[in-house]
């Protein structure tokens, strides 16, 4: 029996730092050579700060992962930070690739995912706690309170790549014929 992995693959030398300018793609990038690697391909302050929440969803998502941490390649982590305006909401989405965990750092926040056997686990989360998002389910969090919030969250692969339920459906190129999204919602075009 092939043995299942929960991560990405074990790395075969001290680091791989990841080739932006390389045309070669594998599971993962090519590696800088040796004499280029930087403290700068293992740095990123871009979770540092809250995000600006004045969108639509009132949140924003701001991934540290291996796009933007090069030393991220072949490593098989990652984490980013969502920030959260009153109201507002990280909607349903999956992430392929990856289980998630989240840490609040200030606010409170709704938080659920829902199995293959269509069962909603939601839990309301205050500062300092932790939930754990399992691979592939859709899953959400919403801030309900008065105040804004902000998460960390960590995640088992170096990109653990995002699907949103709503734009994948409903923005995809080339689209997703109305009859079928008609049949499947029940709703009219």
């Amino acid at each position: 029996a092939t043995p299942a992995f929960a991560n990405d693959p074990d790395m075969l030398q001290d680091v791989c730092v990841a080739d932006s300018t390389s045309g070669v793609k594998v599971n993962g990038f090519a590696c800088k050579a040796a004499a280029n690697i930087t403290a700068e391909d293992f740095f990123f302050a871009g979770i540092a700060k809250p995000g600006v929440t004045n969108n639509t969803m009132g949140s924003l998502v701001t991934g540290a992962n291996v796009e933007k941490i090069p030393g991220l390649n072949t490593l098989g982590v990652s984490m980013g930070r969502i920030d959260f305006a009153p109201g507002g909401l990280n909607p349903p989405h999956t992430h392929p690739r990856a289980t998630e965990m989240i840490f609040v750092l200030y606010g409170e926040l709704d938080v659920g995912f829902i199995t293959t056997s269509n069962k909603l686990i939601s839990k309301h989360l205050n500062v300092g706690e932790t939930f754990v998002f399992p691979r592939g389910l859709i899953h959400f969090q919403k801030n309900n309170g008065k105040k804004p919030a902000a998460v960390v969250t960590a995640f088992n692969s170096q990109l653990p790549g995002t699907q949103s339920v709503a734009a994948t459906l409903f923005t995809s190129t080339p689209p997703v014929p109305d009859h079928v999204l008609t049949m499947a919602f029940q709703s009219g075009e």
